[in-house]
């Protein structure tokens, strides 16, 4: 069941707007590869949209360990490389890029110069399970996902909360199997966790002192992988990248699944969603292809 009145979602059909070019393309095996595509070559896989404060937008390349960058002529350009794994970005209030590495870490990035240094390496001197997305809140504060391999096989994952101010640490869910994207409501009194494994969203109010409560399954999907990238609208609903179904689920507050938007590309791996400063439209990495697609943000 969709919705209460059991009307289809509208269907909002993208469109693509640049690729990456063959000349950034690296068509080679690697250890990412090896764990995640049964070993097959893999020349990219996009993910980790945010914009810049000049609109600019930033992507991750995870099997080759790149940042990028693509402007809005659409040219492409490499502005860093972590040597790890990075998978989701997020811009700092004071114009850096936060990177969630999986081998490495919460990292930091000056897109102007491409220096990435350690910002969280590690908890009380042990390693993180493999971090995957991050959000930060007014204060500063960011939230980001451990997911590692965790499923349903070892429902582990867990929910992190850091106060670059203060150093602290909070752990503030242990039981996801697999969370992956992450999200915060436009109060910042919700937190919206994508679930890959469970195929859900889990969603969780966040209480006074800090802690979250009665964390529950707000939407349920299916298919071969689960959701993935989230990304709250201004107006209370909430976007839904699934890396299997071939697009973005748009959610009403109530959980509801009101839109639709549906990737042009045959068998398409939509793992990522990032509204544009501008309000009205929505990006979305199609991994699989190395793709950057459009739809119109439904009213």
């Amino acid at each position: 069941m969709w919705n209460l009145d059991f009307k289809p979602p509208m269907v909002i059909e993208a469109r693509v707007v640049t690729v990456m070019p063959d000349t950034l393309r690296l068509p080679r095996r690697s250890a990412w590869a090896d764990a995640n595509k049964a070993g097959h070559p893999v020349d990219c896989f996009l993910e980790g949209p945010v914009f810049d404060a000049e609109g600019a937008l930033y992507v991750t390349d995870i099997p080759h360990g790149r940042i990028l960058r693509i402007d809005d002529a659409n040219e492409w350009r490499v502005v860093a490389e972590t040597g790890g794994w990075p998978n989701g970005l997020a811009r700092h209030q004071d114009g850096s890029l936060w990177v969630a590495d999986y081998r490495h870490g919460i990292l930091r990035c000056d897109p102007a110069t491409g220096n990435v240094d350690t910002v969280l390496g590690e908890r009380n001197s042990e390693s993180f399970k493999g971090v995957n997305d991050l959000v930060f809140d007014r204060n500063g504060r960011l939230y980001f996902t451990d997911q590692g391999q965790t499923g349903l096989h070892d429902p582990q994952g867990r929910v992190y909360r850091y106060d670059p101010d203060s150093g602290r640490l909070d752990l503030l869910l242990a039981n996801a199997p697999s969370p992956n994207g992450i999200a915060l409501d436009a109060r910042e009194q919700v937190l919206f966790v994508a679930v890959t494994r469970a195929n859900q969203v889990w969603r969780g109010p966040l209480m006074q002192d800090g802690s979250l409560s009665k964390m529950g399954a707000f939407r349920t999907f299916f298919g071969t992988s689960g959701p993935d990238g989230l990304a709250c609208t201004p107006t209370g609903g909430l976007l839904v990248a699934h890396a299997s179904l071939g697009g973005v689920f748009v959610l009403n507050a109530g959980g509801e699944v009101t839109h639709f938007l549906k990737s042009p590309i045959a068998g398409s791996t939509v793992t990522n969603v990032a509204i544009r400063p501008d309000g009205g439209t929505v990006l979305m990495t199609e991994s699989a292809t190395g793709a950057i697609l459009e739809a119109p943000l439904p009213a």
